[in-house]
């Protein structure tokens, strides 16, 4: 970690100042202000931008088991930090993240029963985040019942909402907001201005949903159960509100929520590596070499094998320290260390499926012995998620894994909220609307520009399945996807499978259709799964994106359509000299079926921007790479 520098400054004030007292707060750079005001029963956080106010967090809004929180809090001492530092993930959507902010650390104090509590609220230019830290002896065995911040705008907005992780988004307005709703949560304040709340560094607390506010315009957080606080470390998660005048800056600035997580606690990380993954999906020895065969050919980097391997998944006696297939998924024979040597002489990394059945029971057990037979990953499944007690086991199964060299993806209705930072085997994770849910790409475009601003998403890409061009918009489109939706383990072809493979017979999931090898495909599989730069230009959250990435020299520019035809003006400021690039585009040509992807060399010839057409319902990928002397 590159530290720039780092200013801290502590302002020793004097006890019981008064509790109307407003605090203010700037960003580094002025983009955003705070006003900070102590009340009898809260704290009041008004934040705003050039523009004026944007929102209101009503907060310190608790409720414990016990009646100690007598409120008529009063500050019994501040302490202001200004932090400017640089760090440099192990993978990433870019290569350097900086981490600027001032913080306010108020020490508060209730004036009927001297109980203490510390609120700590930072302010980037990206935007706010505030956190409770309580007192260990004064709340001491106390139980959090309940949180009720709030986020309050002055009028009506738009805000995109799903119920669950891997739920659909349907847009409404805060004032027909019903039942809760998955963070992060993007809201439009106006025109040219969109904000994201949301919950950083969720480690060993309850989770956070956002519900409609019981006051005002806005919404407020719901606990997924109550939190014993000693088991929290008598500290909440960070709860955040990022403001952009786009809604693609949202996603371009999601290295935010990573800076309200912990440093990275591994210290050697030369084992965590990022690549693509097949499925496979016939559980047979002959399936497992084919697929490690067309992973060697393809540059894929990893090979995983579904549920089923070791039993019914569903079935508490199942045993995953024994390589025992159910046969209601396949007939085998499945030879699993063979095809794991295989493997590692090619190359190849094994990842093997594990259910929260087995999980919760042979943890300790499995994860030595897996290290021991040479695979390099686990992918957890059907997790408990929510409640506090779920999300320190599952954090701490991260944690034993990391022991053991052994990188992690967790599916189903997990959410990140930053840990990757702070245990960066945690290589992905699910809590995502994919492809095997057949999303149209209306869902897509909501996916990426909502889901995405909290992290990487195990998209599980489908490329010649049936459902690409019947549902999803056709082969361009997920061309495009594979590189706007991020996830540093790339799972893709989900429902396809390899020439050589075994034909469909159970196995953990339909495989539809063979998979072609091609040009197209070759394009397919060189895609990268990690960044240097991100970057997102125009388009809208109902109907289109246009996001930009760079791998070392080389740019890809992905649009994905969801609307009409229409014509998406591309700046060039990301190439420093045009003359030396090659631009190449895969698109979807007018009056061609879905399942085609036709190909064409542009000529860059000093132009500032570049005119791209993009057919109704589809998308297209701007790969530009310098040519070769």
């Amino acid at each position: 970690m590159k530290k720039v520098n780092v200013l801290l400054c502590a302002l020793l004030q004097p006890l019981w100042l008064c509790a109307q007292t407003v605090l203010p707060l700037a960003s580094p750079s002025d983009k955003l202000k705070a006003d900070i005001q102590v009340n009898e029963k809260s704290v009041q956080i008004a934040l705003f931008d050039k523009g004026g106010k944007v929102v209101e967090a009503k907060t310190l809004q608790l409720e414990l088991d016990k009646n100690i929180l007598a409120e008529n809090w009063q500050i019994a001492n501040q302490t202001r930090t200004s932090v400017d530092q640089t760090w440099q993930p192990v993978y990433g959507e870019r290569s350097l993240v900086t981490d600027r902010y001032n913080e306010l650390e108020l020490l508060l104090r209730s004036d009927e029963n001297q109980k203490e509590m510390t609120m700590f609220v930072r302010l980037y230019d990206e935007g706010l985040a505030f956190r409770y830290a309580f007192d260990k002896l004064d709340f001491w065995n106390c139980t959090l019942v309940n949180e009720k911040t709030q986020f309050l705008f002055a009028k009506d907005c738009d805000t995109w909402v799903t119920g669950n992780a891997q739920g659909a988004y349907s847009k409404t307005k805060l004032s027909a907001l019903k039942g809760v709703g998955d963070r992060p949560q993007v809201i439009q304040v106006n025109d040219r201005k969109f904000v994201a709340i949301g919950e950083a560094a969720l480690v060993d607390y309850s989770r956070m949903k956002l519900g409609k506010s019981e006051t005002g315009i806005g919404v407020q957080s719901v606990l997924s159960g109550k939190v014993n606080l000693d088991l929290a470390g008598y500290r909440s998660p960070w709860r955040y509100v990022m403001v952009a005048d786009h809604p693609g800056l949202l996603v371009q600035n999601n290295y935010f929520v990573l800076n309200l997580n912990e440093p990275n606690q591994i210290e050697n990380t030369s084992w965590i590596k990022p690549g693509q993954v097949i499925r496979e999906v016939t559980l047979t020895t002959a399936g497992g070499l084919a697929c490690v065969d067309f992973a060697a050919e393809n540059g894929i980097e990893y090979v995983e094998f579904d549920a089923g391997w070791y039993g019914d998944e569903y079935n508490p006696e199942s045993d995953a320290s024994t390589i025992t297939v159910d046969p209601k998924r396949s007939k085998g024979p499945l030879d699993l260390h063979k095809v794991i040597e295989y493997a590692n002489q090619k190359g190849i990394g094994i990842i093997l499926y594990v259910n929260m059945k087995a999980l919760s029971k042979q943890l300790d057990q499995i994860l030595p012995l897996y290290k021991q037979w040479g695979v390099k990953g686990l992918k957890y499944g059907f997790v408990d998620v929510g409640d506090q007690y779920s999300t320190a086991w599952l954090h701490q199964a991260v944690r034993k894994a990391a022991k053991y060299e052994l990188m992690v993806d967790i599916h189903d209705e997990y959410r990140p909220t930053g840990y990757s930072r702070t245990y960066p085997n945690l290589v992905t994770q699910e809590g995502i609307r994919g492809d095997e849910e057949s999303p149209n790409l209306n869902q897509s475009v909501y996916t990426l520009y909502n889901r995405m601003i909290c992290g990487a998403g195990d998209n599980t890409n489908c490329f010649f399945a049936e459902r690409v061009t019947e549902k999803m918009g056709g082969r361009a489109a997920q061309l495009a996807k594979r590189i706007a939706i991020y996830s540093p383990w790339q799972f893709i072809f989900w429902y396809d499978r390899p020439y050589k493979a075994p034909a469909r017979d159970g196995g953990a999931g339909s495989t539809e259709s063979v998979i072609k090898t091609d040009a197209i495909t070759d394009f397919y599989c060189s895609i990268p799964v990690v960044w240097d730069d991100t970057r997102f230009y125009e388009g809208d959250m109902d109907s289109y994106a246009v996001v930009a990435r760079r791998s070392a020299s080389d740019w890809y520019v992905s649009v994905l359509n969801a609307g009409d035809k229409r014509q998406v003006v591309l700046p060039l400021d990301m190439l420093k000299d045009q003359s030396r690039y090659k631009a190449t585009l895969y698109y979807q040509a007018p009056g061609k079926k879905k399942e085609v992807i036709s190909v064409k060399e542009i000529k860059l010839q000093g132009q500032e921007n570049l005119t791209l057409d993009v057919e109704g319902n589809s998308g297209c990928v701007l790969y530009l790479t310098p040519c070769k002397k």
